[in-house]
């Protein structure tokens, strides 16, 4: 349903009226603009260039432009201007590089004046000068940009922007010789029309390409860009470096930004595809737009305000042939939708809690938050009365911080600074990283570390102190690998069949399967005692044996290769007498009051006698798994743990586990979780500043998706190897010292190709001449001295 809200603005004697209207072009439009009395709007694309008199309820055409028998490219349009001083000139880029003059004060049809043919490729953009009739700017996709004196035939002057193409030039509105630049590779330029030599500044705006870029019609030094990162951002040009004011994030590429007349911190911008609205920014609160725009139906190519000090009226050509203004009374207002309520989590514990004004009662004594933090990302401190939709989302923030001390996240830290994630066998990256945690009093964690040890690594290999010390006190997550019962609730030839074969030497597997839920009961002095309600220890759980209390098997009584195991037919052999046993071994016998087994004999089974007048307990350790078990019997294993520790927010271990792992594991979770555990733990490395463990994680990452991340937005800073000043970007000869910083120290020549160089004294040359000079001497070719390293 089309709005019907009129408005009127009186300017300078006249009146603006209108209305939110549209109307259909005969074909899509790339570019529109005004004339300087708001009364009619020129409208070009590639079959399309035409002027439409903007009345109160219509638009009505004027004039085509596109005149002739047969159509020339010359008319195929990706730019126009409409003077702002002469309402009869009008400007165009073409798509095949010609810049077209018009004066619209000719008598005949055709009312082409004239064709610039020095660009070798399309016109991206034109501007003419706000303040001379006759200059005019071009910026071509040949990475060239041109002024042309409309009173000549050629241009006066060419500024190469060392870049492979311009994609938007705007002259100052205050500064009378200075005019703006865009470039595909991220870069904005300031240039002096009276200097083409070389640009006045230059800086990296975006991490990719610049689309667009308008000045600030009041403040003289801000300039804000447009670029394919979805951004939009403000720089403050008065100061000696670009500085960045305000950055607004948008969900598609930018493809256009104009400041709104008369409001300061506004500016429209339109998508480049995906996105067919157009919003109004305010630059203060830049996540939630002001107002939006929903006409159009595919992407919008050009936006304009009709009038320099009119905000109400915003004129929009669309790929979806169709020209339209908005009144911004009507626009839709994305900050109604917005959720004045919110809870969150900060770094340290603290909770950050927002509610409507209108719920929090005066009289509850909540005391506003005073501290440094920014407030939500659609909420203001000050509400200003005098604003747009000031009042619609204002809410009161409280923080209830957590007690000193209380939320310490050291062991984090610690445990990223301390964790080896590659670069040794996996057996000692897991002992390492058991070793670490341990230390740090995360004691399920490094008996996870342990485990993985055991089922990756040969178990024949694990010492018996990694076992016994993978633990520490106080822990109640160890597996069950010894598992205990009572002579009384077995059968009496179990134990008579076992002592009697033991004596006899017999080795042969023992045929009895344990419950795993058996526990292993003990006093304090790790004697074993007949019914005592001591909690239950295990092997991997709270050992407090020493190191030398753990006996070994006796090695005359056990088999080289061990017999294959075979299931037997009843749980439990058939009763018999109980009879009187020989003595154990001396060295079992000296060992009675340790009835533990190390790790080197998992796979064993071992008795260990008891003393009688204690207890008549018999302990029997039991392996966890068959150690002819392959490790990806452990997959789904592994897997459910790793989720386990995710989902207790322990992303550090879960990724760490990923990295050490690798291919043993990857395969098992799927990559969008990977990628998310990878996101999470990065993004606290580096709310902890943690940027060295970070890049080595991103470096070290499985997810395709994650380890390019440190490949992005890196900048590159060189310092002249002859005056020791930083470089700027603007090519290889230093503009103080004025020589060439890309000499090889070795041949001596200009390097023009591939250039390596120490970070230590800034000497270097070809990459083939420093590796070959490097294997024969370390020491600098150019003579300083240092010694040099090629790795």
């Amino acid at each position: 349903m089309e709005k019907m809200s009129r408005v009127t603005t009186a300017l300078s004697g006249s009146a603006l009226t209108g209305r939110t209207m549209h109307c259909h072009l005969d074909a899509p439009a790339n570019a529109i603009s005004v004339c300087r009395d708001a009364a009619q709007v020129v409208v070009a694309g590639r079959s399309i260039f035409k002027i439409y008199a903007i009345e109160e309820e219509q638009f009505v055409e004027k004039l085509n432009l596109r005149v002739g028998r047969k159509p020339s490219l010359n008319l195929s349009c990706a730019d126009v201007v409409w003077h702002q001083m002469d309402e009869n000139l009008l400007a165009t880029a073409a798509t095949n590089g010609v810049v077209v003059t018009w004066n619209l004060g000719r008598p005949s049809r055709n009312k082409q004046d004239q064709l610039f043919t020095e660009h070798k490729r399309t016109v991206n953009k034109v501007c003419f000068h706000p303040t001379e009739a006759h200059v005019l700017l071009s910026g071509s996709q040949d990475g060239f940009m041109k002024c042309f004196d409309l009173r000549r035939k050629d241009s006066v002057s060419t500024f190469s922007g060392q870049s492979e193409s311009v994609r938007d030039v705007q002259f100052s509105i205050r500064d009378y010789f200075t005019f703006a630049s865009t470039f595909e590779n991220g870069n904005v330029q300031l240039w002096d029309i009276r200097r083409p030599d070389r640009c006045e500044r230059m800086f990296t705006a975006h991490n990719g390409p610049v689309f667009c870029c308008d000045w600030h019609p009041e403040d003289r030094g801000w300039l804000a860009t447009g670029g394919r990162d979805k951004m939009v951002k403000v720089w403050d040009m008065t100061t000696h470096r670009a500085k960045e004011m305000h950055c607004v994030q948008t969900i598609a590429s930018v493809a256009r930004v104009k400041w709104r007349p008369e409001c300061r911190h506004h500016l429209a911008t339109c998508s480049m595809m995906v996105d067919h609205n157009i919003y109004v920014w305010d630059v203060r609160r830049p996540f939630v737009p002001a107002a939006m725009f929903e006409e159009h139906r595919d992407v919008t190519t050009g936006i304009a305000w009709r009038h320099p000090h009119d905000p109400s009226f915003l004129l929009s050509g669309s790929k979806d042939s169709t020209l339209c203004q908005h009144l911004f009374r009507d626009a839709s207002q994305p900050v109604e939708r917005a959720n004045p309520e919110g809870l969150c989590y900060g770094l340290f514990g603290d909770l950050a809690f927002a509610a409507k004004e209108s719920l929090v009662a005066a009289e509850s004594g909540r005391k506003p938050y005073t501290g440094d933090r920014r407030h939500p990302i659609f909420f203001k401190r000050k509400l200003d009365p005098a604003e747009p939709f000031s009042g619609l989302a204002s809410s009161a923030l409280s923080v209830f911080e957590t007690e000193s001390g209380g939320g310490s996240m050291s062991w984090f830290v610690d445990t990223a600074e301390r964790y080896a994630l590659a670069g040794r066998p996996l057996a000692e990256l897991c002992d390492h990283n058991a070793k670490v945690a341990r230390e740090l009093g995360r004691n399920q964690v490094a008996q996870t570390w342990t485990m993985l040890r055991i089922i990756y690594c040969c178990p024949g290999l694990v010492s018996s102190a990694n076992l016994n010390h993978s633990v520490g006190k106080g822990s109640s997550c160890g597996l069950p690998l010894m598992n205990s019962f009572n002579l009384k609730d077995m059968g009496p030839g179990l134990g008579s069949e076992t002592r009697l074969d033991r004596s006899k030497g017999d080795t042969r597997s023992d045929t009895a399967l344990l419950d795993s839920s058996a526990t292993l009961i003990t006093n304090e002095d790790n004697e074993e005692t007949e019914g005592s309600d001591v909690p239950a220890d295990y092997l991997l759980g709270d050992v407090e044996a020493e190191e030398d209390e753990l006996y070994p098997l006796d090695t005359e009584h056990v088999h080289s290769e061990e017999p294959e195991y075979v299931l037997p037919q009843e749980a439990f052999p058939l009763r018999h007498e109980i009879v009187d046993t020989p003595s154990g071994p001396e060295h079992l016998q000296d060992k009675a009051d340790s009835p533990h087994v190390s790790g080197n004999e998992a796979d064993t089974v071992s008795l260990a006698p008891v003393d009688s007048s204690s207890s008549s307990l018999l302990s029997v350790s039991h392996a966890l798994y068959d150690s002819r078990l392959p490790p990806d019997f452990f997959s789904a294993l592994v897997r459910d743990m790793l989720h386990f520790y995710a989902e207790q927010g322990d992303v550090q271990m879960a990724v760490s586990v990923l990295i050490v792992l690798g291919e043993r594991v990857r395969k098992d979770i799927d990559e969008q979780t990977q990628e998310h555990w990878y996101t999470s733990y990065i993004d606290l490395l580096q709310r902890f500043c943690l940027w060295n463990v970070s890049n080595e994680v991103v470096k070290l990452s499985t997810s395709r998706a994650v380890s390019c991340l440190n490949q992005a937005s890196t900048t590159l800073h060189v310092n002249c190897s002859h005056c020791k000043r930083p470089m700027s970007s603007r090519g290889w000869v230093c503009d103080r010292c004025h020589r060439c910083a890309s000499m090889c120290a070795v041949c001596h020549h200009v390097v023009k190709g591939l250039f390596v160089w120490c970070q230590g004294c800034s000497h270097g040359g070809h990459l083939q001449h420093i590796m070959k000079w490097l294997e024969g001497s370390s020491h600098c070719p150019a003579g300083c001295g240092h010694l040099c390293e090629y790795s």
